[in-house]
């Protein structure tokens, strides 16, 4: 049988028509979806923005028939971060244990998809094409704040007592929320766990599956109307089978 065509074709933003195609993608998730507002979102051109796009690289998906963009990821090494005056999530955790272990960074950011390509293939070729920056790049360990929406502690609880207890950073590159909330809300015996993975987002998930870990403590977002918990992922901890994962959208069946 013929191979059907690539579904999906994944580039960098190369130019301000690539930038703003993410943004406004941005906004259709992050701001109609979500209800999300910071001080940079232009309403009025219906964009999505902050001060550190300048200084990263934007990660697109377009679907390939019909050149639309479907995916974003927001991608900032070190070398960037320290141009843009630090990393984004420095406003949330203190990123200390990452930044003084001495290993090659890559904050991941602003990942979102099209309400239609959800829970499908396009996740899969973001990780892809994710998977050949962080080989270009050298980079050893991958972060950045993943959401769930909303800011109700008590309807997160099952999910967050579960990454809380059996996902936690390793004490070295275990960083902690500047404005602490517990994740452990639940005792043990009062989680149903399959519940509680279903609930979590399938990029937290997607970061689970390739042996992904949790900082200490969750960020309440009220401005950004989320519930964020940072995401930290160590290459060199990656099993092979973790690492064949991501490096083809076949991986996904």
């Amino acid at each position: 049988m013929a191979e059907s065509p690539t579904e999906f074709t994944v580039s960098l933003a190369k130019n301000d028509a690539d930038l703003r195609a993410a943004q406004a993608l941005r906004y259709e998730v992050f701001v109609n979806e979500m209800g999300a507002d910071g001080a940079l979102v232009d309403h009025r051109e219906g964009l999505e923005k902050d001060k550190f796009d300048a200084f990263c690289d934007h990660m697109i998906i377009r679907e390939t028939a019909t050149q639309r963009v479907v995916g974003v990821y927001r991608l900032m090494r070190s070398d960037q971060a320290r141009r843009a005056g630090g990393f984004y999530s420095d406003a949330e955790y203190d990123l200390g244990p990452l930044i003084g272990s001495g290993r090659r960074l890559l904050e991941l950011g602003r990942s979102c998809l099209h309400p239609a390509f959800r829970g499908g293939k396009a996740l899969f070729y973001l990780w892809v094409g994710l998977n050949d920056y962080v080989t270009e790049h050298d980079v050893e360990i991958l972060f950045g704040t993943a959401s769930f929406a909303g800011t109700d502690l008590a309807a997160l609880a099952g999910p967050l007592s579960v990454l809380n207890r059996d996902y936690l950073a390793p004490e070295p590159l275990r960083c902690r929320s500047r404005s602490y909330q517990s994740m452990d809300l639940l005792p043990p015996g009062a989680v149903d766990r399959k519940r509680a993975m279903i609930a979590c987002p399938a990029l937290i998930k997607a970061y689970l599956r390739l042996g992904g870990t949790v900082g200490e403590g969750a960020f309440v977002d009220h401005a950004f109307n989320t519930t964020d918990v940072l995401m930290i992922l160590d290459t060199a901890a990656m099993s092979a089978r973790q690492k064949r994962f991501y490096s083809t959208p076949k991986a996904q069946g």
